[in-house]
Formats: C-alpha cells, structure tokens, sequence
C-alpha cells in the first residue's frame, strides 16, 4: 500500500501550489492526483488569468497582497515563468454609487498596504484611453501592479518544483472514496489502489462539492458556467491596456495576443456542469463592448475559439480554507468564485501552514472556515468579475 504524509486531491493550480509551499516547508512526501491525462484541464486552464488587489474585503486584499509579489518574483523563485504582466486594472464608475464603494475599497487597500492604487477622475480616465466611450463614466480607480498571469505555466512551474524536490503527481487516476476510522481520516481510495495518509486536501476545484461528500463532509459549492470570448487580430486600442472593466454592466477585457479577451458575467447564467459555449452569447458581449469602445463594432470573432469554464461559487464568494469541524484531517481548499488563480499563492501558503503548523499568520483563516456558514457569520464579497 502506498503512504503520503498529504494527499491533494486535484491538480489544477491551487492543488499544485499547496504541494509546492508543503515542499518548501520541508513536508516532501505529498501525493498530488489528478482525474485528468493532464493537468489544467479543469478551471485552471480555462482562467482569464487576472491578478488583483483591489479588492472589497482586508481577507481577499490580504491574499492578493502575498499572490502577487509572489508571481512578479515566480521565475527567479522556481525557474519559471508566470507570465506575470503589470498592465493594471481600471475600474471605470458610472455612478456616485460605484465611485463611494470604490473610494471605501481605496481606504481598506490603502490601510492593509497596497501601495500602487490610486483614484482617478473621468477626465483621467478620457485622456488616458480616449478611444472608450466615457461621456457616463465620472471616475475610476487603478492599480499599476494587478495584471494578468499565464495560469497554465504557473501551474506547470509550481507543480515541477515540487515534483523536483519530492512530491508526487498522479495522472488519470480518480479518487474513489475517502475512509475514515471514527473521524479521523486514515486513507483514499484510488483508481491506482489505496492511499494510506491522515490528510486529504480537497482542490478539486468545480467538482469540490462530491469529494468533499466522500469524507461525509456538505460543502456549498456550486458550478457556475463563465464564457470568455478572444477577439481575431485588432489594433484600434492600445495592447497596453490594463484590465478595463465597466461598473455600469460588470463587462470587461484586457489585451490577449494581438486581439482582446472579452469577458462578462451574464446573470441570467444558472449553476451546474454545463461546459459547452453558448454562441447565442457572442452577440450579448459584443453588443456590451461595442456600446463602452465604439471601435470594437467592427471586432471580429471565431465562435470556435470561445471557450466556457466553470467557476466554483459559495454562497459569500469567499473561498472555504481549512480543516473541515466535523472530519479531522480533511483540508478544505475550495469556492474561490472566480479567484482561484490570483489567489492561489495565498492558498497554498495557507493550507500548507494550517496542515503543518495548525495555524495561519498570512489571514484570519477563522474567516474563512466552513462554520461560517452554519453560524450566519458570511463575508460578502461585491467586487466579483
């Protein structure tokens, strides 16, 4: 039978980043299985890629103060690239409503140590891309260091570090069950045999929810369908460009290859495994882009190179980190609600101080626990792409 000190159960980039800050923190005898021939064939390698920290809440703030340094200093740590590109987030305001919450998620970055956002005027806004339509648009705020990432090389980078110093990576084989002597956890189930370990931890991503069933544990996290759509070869706005997004409707993009990624969240979309691109919604986005950059009325698309993912939603847009109350040694690393990427340097700092250490100095992980939700004490998330 085979042993690990941790069993990962998914190897997308959140599992693949606790294996790698386990074997920095010397635990080198980690088991990382994946359902796939290949990793990043869930979330990961679907992702937008985006990096923020202009975020609403100090936990998210928090994370994404370790995350992205982290991914700005990736290839001199691991000897690989991230893809990591400081090109920015703008957040464009249409309304006092939306520039007061900004201003108020100004001060909270601020106060935890962003250093690098600032508060910009519509007129700051015009003159820096005078090719959006910004006659609504009063005001906005930008971060020089949020950016994007490649998340498929992150993952590959974090993943063969850790492989190099003693972690292993089991591909195409499914977990099966989860056993447990009274509480605690004593194995994993595998299509490859037994695993004989006093800890799990679940990155599975999407599919959360049913593993986490497997060890008697009722995790509420839910699918969610996002689609993204890259534009051809367009060279009307800058490739400059930082993530641009619309407060007035939630639509966004940044510059991807020599085109745009377009991005928006339709709320008519409903939970559950769907996979498959909608073309139907190819015209939603354009209508969207077309109405914020005029130029983009004459974007081209291949409905071919769309593509759908699936985001892992709780019900606080929070992520649930840690060990599960009712199965010792059962580890929680699910729900990031669209921020599984940007966040996964924070997570797998976290997990991997909680598994060894028991506690956490990076964030208050009480907060993020899965009481939270049984107890009625959720931390609401609003700025959510």
């Amino acid at each position: 039978m085979q042993t690990a000190d941790v069993v990962i159960i998914g190897g997308g980039i959140v599992g693949s980043s606790i294996a790698y800050h386990l074997a920095v923190a010397g635990c080198r005898n980690v088991l990382v299985i994946e359902r796939e021939s290949a990793q990043g064939k869930g979330s990961t390698g679907k992702s937008m890629g985006g990096v923020r920290a202009q975020f609403s809440t100090p936990v998210n703030i928090q994370m994404s103060l370790y995350s992205i340094p982290f991914y700005a200093s990736f290839e001199e740590r691991l000897g690989h690239p991230s893809g990591y590109r400081p090109q920015g987030y703008l957040f464009c305001a249409t309304s006092d409503k939306h520039m007061a919450y900004l201003r108020a998620n100004y001060e909270k970055q601020l106060a935890l140590g962003l250093k690098d956002v600032r508060l910009l005027t519509g007129d700051d806004i015009r003159s820096m891309f005078p090719q959006l339509r910004a006659d609504d648009i009063i005001g906005g705020s930008f971060c020089s260091t949020d950016g994007f990432v490649d998340p498929y090389s992150a993952m590959i980078g974090l993943m063969t570090w850790a492989a190099d110093h003693g972690a292993k990576l089991w591909k195409n084989a499914l977990v099966t069950g989860i056993s447990r002597n009274g509480e605690s956890i004593t194995g994993v189930e595998t299509t490859r045999g037994t695993v004989s370990t006093r800890r799990v931890v679940n990155c599975a991503g999407a599919w959360a929810a049913p593993v986490a069933n497997m060890a008697g544990v009722d995790l509420p996290v839910q699918p969610l369908r996002r689609m993204l759509v890259p534009t051809e070869p367009f060279d009307q706005f800058p490739h400059s460009a930082p993530m641009i997004i619309d407060m007035s409707n939630g639509f966004h993009f940044r510059p991807e290859g020599l085109g745009f990624l377009l991005a928006w969240n339709d709320p008519e979309e409903t939970p559950g495994y769907k996979m498959d691109f909608e073309p139907a919604f190819i015209e939603k986005i354009l209508t969207r882009a077309a109405d914020r950059v005029p130029s983009f009325e004459n974007v081209a698309v291949n409905p071919k190179r769309a593509w759908a993912g699936l985001y892992e939603m709780t019900p606080d847009h929070h992520p649930v980190l840690g060990e599960a109350p009712q199965a010792p040694g059962f580890f929680l690393a699910n729900g990031f609600s669209g921020h599984g990427v940007m966040h996964a340097p924070a997570t797998g700092k976290i997990l991997s101080d909680l598994i060894l250490t028991g506690k956490c100095a990076l964030v208050d992980t009480s907060l993020l626990g899965l009481a939270r939700f049984a107890e009625g004490r959720m931390i609401e998330e609003t700025a959510v792409l």
